[in-house]
Formats: C-alpha cells, structure tokens, sequence
C-alpha cells in the first residue's frame, strides 16, 4: 500500500529542469537540417527524438511529484555529505578530456578521462584511490575501451574524430 506525501518542491524542480532541458534541445534541433540523408531521416531526426522523450518523462516526472510523490523509491544511499576529493577527480578528467582531445586525440584523451574517473569513483566508495600498478592497469583499460570505439566511429561509421598520429589508427 502506497502512501500520498505533500509534493515536494526538489521532486517538482527536478521534473521542471528536465522540462526546460528538452525545450532548449527542441530549440537547438530547429537549426539543423532536416533534409533526407540515409535511411530517408534527416540529421536532426535524433535529437527531436531525443527532446521528445525527455519532455515526455519530465512531464511524468512533475505528474508524480504533485500526485504524492515519487512511489517506492528506496533508501538513500550514501554519504549525506558530498564527497568534494572524488568529484574533482572525476571533474578533472572530463575536463582534461575536452582539453585534450584535440590535442592528443581521441583515444589518448579519453584514457586519461578514465584514469582519472576510475580514481576518482574508487575514492567516493572509500577504497583507495590507487597505486602506480593500478594506474598502469586503468590506463590500459583506458586505451582498450577507447581504441576500439575510436576504431568504430572511423572506420565503420565514418565519422571523424581527433587522432594523434594523422593515419586515423590512433
């Protein structure tokens, strides 16, 4: 049996933002080009998709927050306090990737964004951040996550991406 609660206001703002979040990608897929290509859809066909289906959940999202808010959602987990060490590591490698990117290419950027990801989550779950053997460790994961997805997007979807060593391998 489910109860009713009073809405509440972080639940409805929740909902609102996302609102808001699918106007603007809604604005943004009005500049682009809407003639046919492959498969007879346009390239703004995904992101209207995209807008579409996020107005569509925000809108549920608000109808369950005045209708008595959010039904069985579990406990909280986690720390009451955010973990501020662990959000600058993992902000540091998104950051380091949009630096990089065009400078190191994709494959040796997003490496290091997992790198330093990867720490950054093992600190916010109160393991150790990692010794200069794990390091090694995230960084090959890194490359062996990165290459191949590199690899997709320029080799079988022909869609460019930065590289670092101008054949298109790397």
């Amino acid at each position: 049996m489910s109860t009713t609660h009073p809405p509440s206001p972080t639940q409805i703002t929740i909902g609102l933002f996302g609102l808001v979040l699918s106007l603007l990608m809604m604005w943004g897929a009005t500049s682009i080009s809407s003639e046919a290509g492959y498969a007879g859809v346009g390239p703004n066909f995904l992101p209207w998709v995209v807008a579409v289906f996020l107005a569509a959940c925000s809108a549920w999202l608000i109808w369950e927050s005045l209708s008595g808010g959010y039904r069985n959602m579990p406990e909280a987990s986690g720390s009451e306090k955010a973990d501020w060490h662990a959000f600058a590591w993992v902000s540091a490698g998104i950051l380091a990737n949009a630096a990089l990117i065009n400078v190191a290419g994709f494959v040796v950027s997003c490496a290091i964004c997992f790198i330093l990801a990867v720490r950054g989550l093992r600190i916010s779950q109160g393991e150790p951040a990692g010794n200069i053997s794990q390091t090694l460790k995230d960084c090959v994961l890194g490359f062996l996550i990165a290459a191949p997805v590199f690899w997709l997007f320029t080799k079988f979807l022909a869609i460019n991406l930065p590289n670092l060593t101008g054949t298109s391998w790397l």
